[in-house]
């Protein structure tokens, strides 16, 4: 069982420690392991397992059945940690309803809100965040893909890649730009999946198997009051959105951390070499030590972050960027040494660290590579 001794931290209230046992109890007694082999359909089959349980209420407000008034980063952080310690793709299929969905909870307008945010809410639809492109992945801002007026609906072309849920979603939030360019240019659409003119060219195979892949828009034509946010404004509707999910990828490298070090804890426990266990060589605890230092820094950063922002902070850039920094690249070093303290066990495939070392290497690049957060806290430190 993973440690819990940091929900005692002045960062959370008695309902975030009841979400928390809550959400974990479920997860143990309810939560049905689907064939993560086939991720298309394990992460329908998440979507609709984590929704019907309530959880995904989290990642939209009250006023649109949600759990709460407003998002509350704290939580999402709770449950992605929570997710993350048994499974990838259920914490992967949580994550992106509410990376997929926010952009209009937090910039939407109230129509899109009432339309879209209820069914992501309960399981029934499938969200996805359309930004990255293949020459525009860390530097968003050289997106190629294009909206231009044609009476009164707009209309976009361009590829967007390495997009999480394509293929499934049954909405895409695109980001694109106003042909002339310019600091300005920019929107952020919704965009309904069977829209004419939405094609997923193809899929992505990836080290840890997850719905990617390209969709391609061509002359596809939506109404124009499906712009999310300030046409013009759509990197201020994209990083503001970032601003408050790159927290929890951060929390759900804490939950792959934990669990690493739980199994190999039990493991060092137990094997016996030279005549005594692995616990007992100065080593392996000199080992342990640091991988449960390296845990609660990051969950430090992490639970800092979340909490800033959910004390009515309107931007947490600094904060968000180190936590997402700390937490994956420290969950990495955590993950490879309990491979290391597993020895032969830890590289046979299938085995539970085996996973987590592929799980993890993704949260090191996607909504930001660690070295774009490092520019982002320079950043924020030089100019303050």
């Amino acid at each position: 069982m993973a440690d819990s001794t940091y929900l005692s931290w002045p960062f959370f209230e008695d309902s975030h420690r009841a979400l928390h046992r809550a959400v974990t109890e479920w997860r143990d007694r309810e939560l049905r392991r689907c064939d993560e082999s086939d991720p298309v359909d394990a992460c329908r089959a998440y979507v609709a397992q984590i929704g019907s349980a309530g959880w995904l209420k989290y990642c939209v407000p009250r006023a649109y059945g949600g759990a709460l008034d407003t998002l509350d980063v704290r939580s999402i952080c709770l449950i992605r940690e929570t997710l993350a310690y048994v499974s990838g793709l259920a914490e992967f299929s949580f994550a992106m309803q509410g990376l997929g969905s926010g952009p209009v909870s937090l910039f939407g307008s109230d129509v899109l809100k009432r339309t879209y945010l209820p069914a992501v809410a309960q399981g029934r639809a499938i969200a996805a965040f359309a930004i990255s492109e293949a020459g525009a992945g860390s530097d968003v801002a050289a997106m190629q893909a294009t909206a231009r007026r044609d009476g009164g609906s707009i209309v976009i072309d361009g590829e967007k890649s390495w997009i999480y849920n394509a293929g499934i979603a049954t909405h895409y939030v695109v980001f694109c730009r106003w042909p002339e360019g310019g600091e300005r240019s920019f929107i952020s659409l919704l965009v309904d999946a069977e829209t004419p003119g939405v094609d997923v060219t193809h899929t992505i195979d990836v080290m840890a198997p997850h719905p990617i892949g390209t969709v391609m828009f061509s002359g596809c034509r939506v109404p124009a009051d499906r712009v999310i946010g300030e046409p013009g404004k759509g990197l201020r509707v994209a990083f503001g959105t970032l601003d408050l999910f790159r927290t929890t990828v951060g929390a759900a490298a804490a939950g792959f951390a934990r669990r690493a070090l739980d199994d190999a804890v039990d493991y060092v426990r137990e094997r016996r070499a030279f005549g005594q266990a692995l616990a007992d060589f100065q080593l392996t605890q000199a080992a342990v030590a640091d991988m449960a230092t390296a845990i609660d820094a990051s969950a430090l950063l992490v639970y800092r972050a979340a909490w800033t922002r959910d004390q009515g902070a309107d931007r947490v850039t600094r904060e968000a960027a180190m936590a997402k920094l700390v937490a994956t690249e420290s969950a990495q070093q955590v993950i490879d040494r309990a491979i290391q303290l597993l020895g032969a066990r830890g590289v046979v495939r299938g085995a539970t660290v085996e996973r987590l070392y592929r799980e993890i290497r993704a949260l090191r690049i996607y909504e930001g590579t660690s070295e774009i957060q490092r520019i982002v806290i320079a950043g924020q430190v030089l100019h303050a």
